[in-house]
């Protein structure tokens, strides 16, 4: 990997990290972001869980999906989602540092495959993500040109 491509993953990654409006809702940070590779994380709070107080299913997969989004687009293709799949091996609860932990399994022009570890910081598999994308002919950098203005 090239500093250019590494750092052009990195750009990208952050602009997301900026531009999704959902992710800024949930307070997801990015932690770190390669090609085929970003790694995500939120504190859960107590508006996050369900009737049972643990972790509500669509935060969790707003997390792997988040990290899903950055690394099929860290290569700086347009990439969207055409499958995904959230299985829950275990739950969190308010005050756990979820972790999401998103590669690249195979990439072709067209198709990506992803798969997404979302854990607590103390390392329990709480969800675990698949996800396949569909690469436009566009470019990310056209979004960033277009999509570039303070405060999101």
């Amino acid at each position: 990997m090239s500093i250019e491509t590494a750092q052009q993953a990195e750009a990208i990654g952050h602009w997301m990290e900026q531009q999704d409006k959902f992710a800024r809702l949930l307070d997801i940070k990015l932690d770190s972001v390669k090609p085929g590779y970003a790694r995500a994380s939120l504190t859960v709070r107590p508006d996050m869980l369900n009737a049972v107080k643990v972790t509500q299913g669509g935060v969790t997969f707003t997390l792997a999906d988040f990290a899903f989004a950055v690394a099929s687009n860290s290569h700086g293709t347009t990439s969207l989602a055409l499958s995904t799949q959230l299985s829950f091996p275990g739950s969190s609860r308010e005050g756990d540092r979820l972790i999401a932990e998103a590669r690249e399994e195979s990439s072709t022009r067209r198709t990506g495959l992803y798969t997404v570890e979302v854990k607590t910081g103390e390392g329990q598999l709480v969800g675990l993500f698949s996800g396949t994308v569909f690469r436009r002919s566009d470019k990310i950098a056209e979004w960033m040109e277009k999509n570039s203005y303070p405060g999101g």
